[in-house]
């Protein structure tokens, strides 16, 4: 029996155990992200997707042929526009994220997940590599049921790939709110930073070297 599940929006309350404690966030304003294409176009579509550290899979993503917009944030959790600290605390219930727009016609969305699948352990429960917390967990969420077939398929497959049990959550997206600004583009801003060199790089150049179809290593990656 697998483990993965999608979960409807209104079954995750404030009294689940992994959300015992609430943290009171404080205002905050966001600037706008600069697109990784010189257009997006009216045809994309977005998805948000949670496998560790919002650094590591922003970095992937914007190598990725067909993602058009990248912002890094929190969602699935219920206390609003948290802090960093206080989503590291783990009393909001929220994952970090990535918010990514991609062009269907350069990308499928079965693609998309392909290179989200790889680049992180779907069996592992709240946890990648040295970084634990609920808010390290592996999630999908949706915007639109268009896209649930592209997502149980991945999981499907992913399932047959793993001894232990898949352990990524599925829901629709309700709320995502965006990462500080020193968050975004971290590993474009920081490429030689420690945790940039031995844990973001790897990761990067595991999926050039895996979808060199579809991967491209320009300027934007040191």
């Amino acid at each position: 029996m697998q483990s993965w599940e999608i979960f409807p929006v209104e079954e995750k309350t404030k009294e689940d155990s992994r959300y015992a404690r609430l943290a009171t966030p404080p205002l905050r304003s966001t600037a706008l992200r600069s697109p990784i294409a010189e257009t997006v176009p009216e045809s994309s579509q977005t998805i948000v997707l949670g496998g560790g550290c919002f650094w590591c899979t922003e970095a992937v993503f914007c190598d990725v042929t067909g993602v058009v917009h990248t912002e890094v944030g929190y969602a699935g959790g219920f206390t609003e526009d948290p802090t960093y600290e206080e989503v590291c605390g783990g009393g909001t219930g929220h994952a970090e994220v990535l918010k990514l727009e991609y062009d269907p016609a350069q990308i499928s969305l079965d693609k998309v997940l392909e290179v989200f699948f790889k680049m992180h352990d779907p069996t592992s429960v709240d946890r990648q590599g040295n970084d634990v917390g609920s808010q390290y967990r592996s999630i999908i969420l949706f915007q639109s049921e268009e896209q649930l077939p592209a997502i149980k398929k991945a999981l499907a497959d992913q399932s047959r790939l793993y001894q232990k049990p898949v352990v990524t959550q599925v829901e629709r997206l309700k709320d995502f709110y965006p990462a500080e600004e020193y968050h975004q583009r971290y590993f474009e801003k920081h490429p030689t930073a420690s945790y940039c060199a031995f844990v973001v790089r790897p990761k990067v150049e595991k999926i050039r070297s895996t979808f060199p179809e579809f991967t491209t290593s320009d300027s934007r990656r040191i």
